[in-house]
């Protein structure tokens, strides 16, 4: 027999009206009675991965990240997530993920654990080393001489995971370091 798309809209309405008015309550399978973030701390986010900005919802337990999802009142992406947003989960429970300072001294072939502490002073120190060994105090130009006050060895670059005040605070930063090379990574 052969079936048009016409009876098969006609048959497909007639069934679903038979079912409607039959009288009998829908029943709605689920795997469980109760949700499965029921409980949790709920956190929202922001995903860091682009310059988009979609909105995210962190469950924790215990402080360890259990279920990220889009966050549906969010303006932008309205629950919807892409791949890697999708694969935030991953990124915060992964047993290769670092949590420890690794560094490697120049020239060397292992790597060893250092303290934040450490590493916080060391980031410091370089950063003063390389000001002081940059700064351009004056530059003449046209046979003048003008104060510039600028750090010719240092670039600053922003993110677009980075909120409005974040932005101010580096780029404040960056102006009192001399650094003139401020860039947004969307730019780039």
């Amino acid at each position: 027999m052969d079936i048009s798309r016409r009876n098969f809209l006609k048959g497909s309405a007639l069934a679903a009206g038979s079912v409607a008015v039959s009288g009998k309550p829908a029943k709605a399978s689920a795997d469980s009675t109760e949700l499965r973030t029921k409980g949790l701390e709920v956190t929202t986010t922001v995903c860091p991965y682009c310059a988009v900005g979609c909105g995210m919802v962190v469950h924790t337990k215990n402080g360890k990240v259990v279920n990220i999802e889009g966050d549906t009142e969010h303006p932008i992406n309205e629950g919807s997530l892409c791949s890697k947003g999708s694969a935030m989960f991953q990124v915060a429970n992964n047993e290769r993920r670092l949590t420890k300072v690794k560094y490697r001294a120049p020239k060397s072939d292992t790597w060893e654990e250092k303290s934040w502490d450490w590493t916080m002073n060391r980031i410091a120190e370089l950063m003063k080393e390389t000001r002081d060994r940059n700064f351009v105090k004056e530059e003449k130009i046209k046979g003048e001489r003008y104060t510039v006050n600028r750090n010719d060895g240092m670039a600053i670059l922003g993110g677009a995971a980075l909120d409005n005040e974040e932005c101010y605070l580096l780029s404040k930063f960056a102006r009192a370091m001399g650094v003139g090379y401020l860039e947004h990574q969307a730019r780039i």
